[in-house]
Formats: structure tokens, sequence, C-alpha cells
């Protein structure tokens, strides 16, 4: 009797269990299936949406051009990009027409000015022996004119791959009372032997200081030397630039340009295309914290009197970092200019030295010294500007900055002789949108 009890214990333990097991696989078959069914669906949805793709592509195929998709710009996507074609060679590549919309970015600049002289005193300004003061002609003083408020420009740049091998940029400056092209060019994208070339208007990259926009300077003011020897404007012009990475360890950097030659300061004679530009740049590390860079330039052309001109530039730039968001940088830079005239030769020269500390992600200040050391005979040669700075930069696009100068480089009117001159300025810059980094 006791035996029978607990066979049918047993007998019915094991019906239990067994009962148990069926309901959970049944429950687990049945999920299976709800995931089965969401896939299916998904995947009747994915087909539906190539097959419009393909459609799409094949029409305007036919109606306009073959697309070429753009260059992938990682490792990972030129990969994925290489197996997708791999298949066969005629499957009709999809066209997404948001990858050809160009980055975009807004820039607005403007500034509030005290200066020891008035407005109209300010626009007789010449440097002796550089320029002089012509009443019948307007002067140039593009950024921060006016005691009081200042709107300088609002920046316009647009960015954008227009294929495997070109790049464009065009960017546009819009004054108050004007507009104007700053820069527009395309570069190549995949040159093979680390060449470079760029074709268009813009900003040559003689010198340390010549390519960097105003907005990205460390003083809102360009250095005398450059105001003396090539303008408010600097190089920028039309032409060709070739450059070419060296395959060293070093990075070496070597560069030619074929400029127009319409900077009247220096050069001016362009009834033909006068201007040829040569540099030679390279950076190495010093130490685990430190970066040298430094760079020699030479500009040919010939000026408005037909004859020949060349300036040759030094610079050299140390950047030390104190931890992450600390740094210092210490750059200077020297010109030398040989215009030549019916009466020989004009050689003049200046350099500037900045010092720029950056405290942290947000405040930084710097103090910089101009000189104009060499000038034509008669004429003084002790020309030089002392300016400091103190920068506050709530986010990474925003930034204020206040900024004395005290210049002894100017004059006045047509007979005036050399006065000293103070400035203290508080500007902003705004900069909005897809906007590249700058160069330290």
């Amino acid at each position: 009797m006791i035996k029978k009890s607990i066979l049918l214990s047993l007998a019915a333990s094991v019906s239990l269990f067994a009962q148990s097991e069926l309901e959970e696989v049944k429950a687990l078959l049945a999920q299976q299936m709800k995931v089965t069914q969401a896939l299916q669906k998904r995947v009747a949805m994915l087909e539906k949406q190539q097959k419009a793709m393909k459609h799409h592509t094949v029409t305007h195929h036919k109606k306009h051009h073959p697309v070429i998709a753009p260059k992938p710009t990682t490792t990972a996507a030129y990969a994925a990009a290489e197996s997708e074609a791999a298949p066969t060679q005629q499957t009709a590549q999809t066209f997404d027409q948001k990858s050809f919309l160009p980055d975009i970015a807004v820039i607005l600049d403007g500034s509030a000015v005290g200066r020891s002289v008035n407005n109209s005193t300010y626009e007789t300004r010449y440097i002796p022996g550089f320029s002089s003061y012509d009443p019948n002609e307007e002067v140039e003083i593009p950024f921060n004119k006016n005691r009081g408020f200042n709107f300088n420009y609002a920046e316009l740049a647009l960015h954008s791959t227009v294929g495997p091998y070109f790049d464009a940029d065009a960017i546009f400056h819009l004054h108050p009372d004007a507009f104007e092209i700053e820069e527009a060019y395309i570069t190549s994208r995949s040159l093979p032997d680390g060449l470079r070339l760029k074709l268009g208007k813009f900003r040559s990259e003689f010198g340390r200081i010549n390519a960097i926009h105003q907005h990205a300077w460390r003083f809102t003011a360009q250095p005398l030397v450059y105001e003396a020897l090539l303008g408010s404007e600097g190089i920028n012009d039309s032409g060709a630039q070739l450059q070419w990475v060296l395959p060293t360890d070093t990075y070496i950097m070597a560069g030619v340009e074929a400029m127009q030659g319409s900077n009247d300061v220096s050069f001016g004679d362009t009834e033909e295309n006068n201007l040829y530009i040569g540099y030679l740049k390279s950076s190495i590390d010093v130490g685990d914290t430190s970066t040298l860079l430094g760079g020699l330039s030479i500009a040919h052309g010939k000026n408005d009197t037909g004859h020949n001109t060349d300036v040759y530039g030094a610079d050299l730039t140390l950047k030390t970092a104190l931890d992450s968001y600390s740094s210092i940088a210490w750059q200077s830079e020297l010109l030398y200019r040989d215009k030549k005239h019916d009466d020989g030769s004009d050689k003049q020269a200046g350099f500037y030295t900045q010092l720029v500390y950056q405290y942290n992600q947000n405040w930084s200040g710097g103090v910089r010294y101009d000189l104009l050391f060499k000038n034509l005979s008669k004429e003084p040669d002790d020309l030089d500007r002392y300016t400091a700075m103190l920068e506050y930069k709530p986010f990474e696009f925003t930034k204020f900055r206040l900024q004395y100068t005290y210049d002894r480089s100017g004059a006045f009117g047509i007979d005036d002789k050399r006065k000293n001159t103070s400035e203290l300025l508080l500007g902003f810059t705004i900069e909005a949108g897809a906007h590249g980094a700058h160069a330290f």
C-alpha cells in the first residue's frame, strides 16, 4: 500500500513538471513568433524604401547626369562603401541630397572704441615712409573705424564636398555699406604623395598670420609690419596654390603660389599675373608638452612702377601646454621688403612679438610689441606700438575682448608730424554654425 502511494506521488510530480515545461516552451515559441513577425514587417518596409530610392536614382540619372557619391571621410566608411560596391560595378548608386548641402557658419563682429583722436583726424592717419595721406583718396579702415560703436562685419562661410576630388569653400563679408567676396576656392581631396591643390580667390599662406581671418587673431588689430608692407587686406588674391607635405617623420610642408598681384601696397602691376610666392613650414615637438613651429617665406612680384618687389618673411611660434585648458604661446614674425623703382630701391623692415597666456577654458590674456625698425632715409625708424588684451570666452564660440593700445607709429594729415595715440576697445565675436578650427 505504501509502495503504491509512493509510485502515484512520483507519477503526479512527473506529470506536473512536464506540464510546467510545456507551458514555458509554448510561451517562448509565442514570443519568438512575435519577434519574427516584427522582423518580417521591418524587412518589407526596407525593401519598399530601397525600391523607391532606386527608382528615384534611375529617374534622376536619365533626366540629368550620373551622380557620383561623395568620398567617404573615415576609414570605416570607406571600407563599408567598398564592400557594398564590390558585387557589381553596374549597381545604381543611391543619391542623398542632404549629403550635398554645405556646412554654413555665420560670424558677427563688433566693438565699442574710445580713442584719443576724433574720427575725422583718425581717417587721415598714415605711417611715415610706408604710406602717405592723399585728401583725394578715401582711407580704408576695415575694422573699428569710429569712436563709439562699430559693427565691423558679418561673415558668411560655406563649405561642402562636391565630389570625390574637390572641396569647395566660399567666405563672404557683409559690411554695413559693402558686400565682398573674402575667399572662394576649391581644394583637392585625393592627390597622391602628400600633394594638395587650391584654385580660386584665397588668402595666401605667406608668413604666419596672413592666412588667418581677423576674428581668429589673438589681438584685434593687424600687426603693424603687415599693415605697413602688405596693407589692411594682406595678400588675398586670385590664383593657384600647390602644397606638398614631405614623407618625413618631422612635419615639413613646402608650398608655391601664383597669384594675380593686385596688392597695391607692395605689388599692383596687374597687366598679367605677376606675384609668385614660396614658403617652407615645419613643426617639431619639444619635450612632452611643447610644440615649435617655424617658417620661411618669399613673395616676388612687380609693383605699380613696373619694377620688382621682394618681400621676405620668417616666423617662429612656441606653444607649451600647462594642463588640459591652460597654455602659454610665444609668437614672433619678421618681414623685410626690397621695393625697386626708377631711382633705386626702398629697403624697409619690421617685426612683432607677442605672448599669450591661456589661463583656463574661459580666460586668456596677452601682450604684443610691434616695431618698424628699418625705413627710408630721413624717415623715422622707431615706429612702434604696444598692445595688451584680456579675453573672456563664456562659450567656445563666443568671446569678449578688452584691449588697450598705445601707438607711436602714425602721423595725421598732409604735413602733420607723428602723434601718439591711445585706444581702449571692447570687442565681441559670435560664431554660429559649422565652423572649422583655427590654427593656434
